[in-house]
C-alpha cells in the first residue's frame, strides 16, 4: 500500500493517519514511487497546480500497476469528485467527510474484512503520526482544527472542509503527551483556521489555554504556531515567547496583499494600517521573532498601484521571509467570476519578484544572527555532515565543532550564511 498526501500541513495530518490506518490492515507501506497493490492519493484543490499535480499522481499509480485500487481522498476529491471518478484505475472517491473511516472502507469494500476496526480516527483525532518507530522523525504536525468560517473570496476551501470545528483539549494535551513520550522534540501546532482553536468547545478554549497548559508540562522540548490570522494574534501569545518556554518565536501570518481595495475584494477582515500597526506592535514586543507572510500576486484588479502598495509595506517590515502565490481561479467561488482578471504572464512575474523580495528579507533576516549563540534541533543527519532548525525557524547547517546526534537539542554559534542556511559551529 502507498500513500501520498498534497497541499497544506492539516492535509499531511490527515494522510499520516490514514497511513496508521492502512498499516492496521496487516499490509506494508511502501513508497509511492513502488509498486503497490492499492494507492491512496490525499489531494488538495487549492489552486490549479494542486489540482493537475493530484492527477499526476494518480496517473503514475496507475502506469505504476494498472491492476491496483487507487483511492482518492481529500479536498479535490470533496470538490469534483466526479472529474476523478472517470481517471484510470480509480475504485473510490472519498472527500473530507469520509476520510476518517477511509482504513475501514478499504478493509470491507476491497479486503472483504468486515470486522475490522482501525485506530480510532474521527475528525476530531486526527493529530498526525506519533509512533515511537519511526527513525529520523524529530518535528511533529498535530492537528488540532479543522474547517474555516472565514468567506474568503478567492479560498475554496470553507467549501472542501467545512465550518470551523476543534480536537478536545484533553485530546490535545494526550497526543503532545504521547509525542514527548515517542521522542519528538518539536510539535508544530496546525489547523485551517488555527486562531479560533477551541471556540466551539465546551467548556470553550483557546491557543492561550493550551500554551499555559503546554509552558507548565512541557509535553515536548518546543512548541510552534503553523499560521494565524493577524486579528486573532493575542498579545499573551506573545508574552509566552518571551518567557522563552516551550513556545518558539515564530509566527507565520497570511497577508495576501498590502492594498485596501484588494484587501477588501479579497474578503480579509483587515487593512494595510491595521497590518502594519499589529507587525510593528509585535516586534516591538519580541524584536528578534522571526515573521513569515503569506502574499498573493495577481488578484483579480490588482493593478500596478495595487502591487506596488503590497511591494512597499513587505519592504517596510523586517519580516523573515515570504510564501508567495499567484491567484488561482478557483470555480464556484466569488473571485473566479470578478472583472479585471490578471494575466497568467502578470501573475507569473509578480511572484516571481515578491520571492526575490522575500530571499532578500530572508537573507537579511538570517544575517543578524551572525557570531550569536542560537538553540538548534538537529534534524538531519548524513555523510554531509548535520543540519537543523532554530527556535526562530532558521535553517543552519553545522559546518565545525562537534558532531551532534540526531534529535538533540545543541547551541550554535552561526558564523557565516549562504543559500538560504546559516552555517555555524557546535559549542
Amino acid at each position: 500500500m502507498a500513500i501520498a498526501s498534497l497541499g497544506c500541513k492539516v492535509n499531511q495530518c490527515d494522510g499520516a493517519d490514514i497511513g496508521r490506518g492502512l498499516c492496521a490492515l496487516g499490509g506494508e507501506l511502501v513508497p509511492f514511487g513502488a509498486a503497490a497493490d492499492i494507492y491512496v492519493i490525499n489531494t488538495c484543490s487549492v489552486t490549479q497546480k494542486s489540482d493537475y499535480q493530484s492527477r499526476q499522481l494518480i496517473r503514475r499509480a496507475a502506469r505504476h500497476n494498472p491492476e491496483a485500487m487507487i483511492v482518492v481522498t481529500g479536498c479535490y476529491a470533496a470538490r469534483a469528485p466526479g472529474e476523478l471518478a472517470g481517471l484510470p484505475g480509480v475504485r473510490l472517491v472519498l472527500g473530507n467527510d469520509g476520510k476518517a473511516e477511509l482504513p475501514a472502507i478499504i478493509s470491507e469494500r476491497f479486503l472483504g474484512r468486515k470486522s475490522f476496526s482501525p485506530y480510532p480516527l474521527s475528525q476530531e483525532s486526527q493529530t498526525g503520526d506519533i509512533s515511537p518507530n519511526l527513525p529520523g522523525h524529530t518535528r511533529a504536525f498535530v492537528k488540532i482544527q479543522d474547517g474555516c468560517n472565514s468567506s474568503c473570496t478567492y479560498c475554496i476551501v470553507p467549501a472542501v472542509r467545512g465550518a470551523c470545528r476543534s480536537v478536545p483539549l484533553d485530546e490535545v494535551k494526550k497526543r503532545l503527551t504521547q509525542l514527548g513520550r515517542a521522542g519528538y522534540r518539536e510539535a508544530i501546532l496546525t489547523g485551517i483556521h488555527l486562531g479560533t482553536y477551541g471556540e466551539d468547545l465546551s467548556p470553550p478554549a483557546s491557543l492561550l489555554t493550551l500554551m499555559a497548559w503546554a509552558d507548565k508540562d512541557r509535553p515536548v522540548t518546543r512548541m510552534r504556531l503553523s499560521s494565524l490570522d493577524p486579528t486573532e494574534i493575542p498579545a499573551e501569545i506573545v508574552t509566552y515567547m518571551q518567557k522563552g518556554g516551550v513556545l518558539c518565536p515564530h509566527l507565520h501570518i497570511p497577508l495576501q496583499s498590502g492594498d485596501d481595495g484588494i484587501l477588501a475584494a479579497m474578503g480579509r477582515p483587515y487593512d494595510r494600517s491595521f497590518f502594519m500597526k499589529h507587525l510593528q506592535s509585535l516586534l516591538a514586543a519580541l524584536p528578534e521573532m522571526a515573521i513569515g507572510l503569506d502574499v498573493m500576486a495577481g488578484f483579480p484588479g490588482e493593478d500596478e498601484e495595487a502591487f506596488r502598495h503590497t511591494v512597499d509595506l513587505i519592504d517596510e517590515l523586517p519580516i523573515a521571509y515570504l510564501h508567495v502565490f499567484p491567484f488561482s481561479m478557483r470555480p464556484g467561488t466569488p473571485a473566479a467570476i470578478m472583472t479585471g482578471q490578471v494575466g497568467e504572464k502578470t501573475k507569473k512575474d509578480r511572484a516571481a519578484f515578491l520571492r526575490a523580495l522575500g530571499e532578500k528579507k530572508r537573507q537579511s533576516y538570517a544575517l543578524q544572527f551572525i557570531g550569536r549563540e542560537l538553540s538548534v534541533l538537529i534534524c538531519e543527519k548524513g555523510e554531509s555532515g548535520a543540519s537543523g532548525i532554530a527556535e526562530n525557524y532558521l535553517p543552519v547547517t553545522i559546518s565545525s565543532g562537534i558532531s551532534p546526534r540526531l534529535n538533540s537539542v545543541v547551541t550554535v554559534v552561526a558564523e557565516s550564511y549562504s543559500g538560504g542556511s546559516l552555517y555555524g559551529r557546535v559549542l
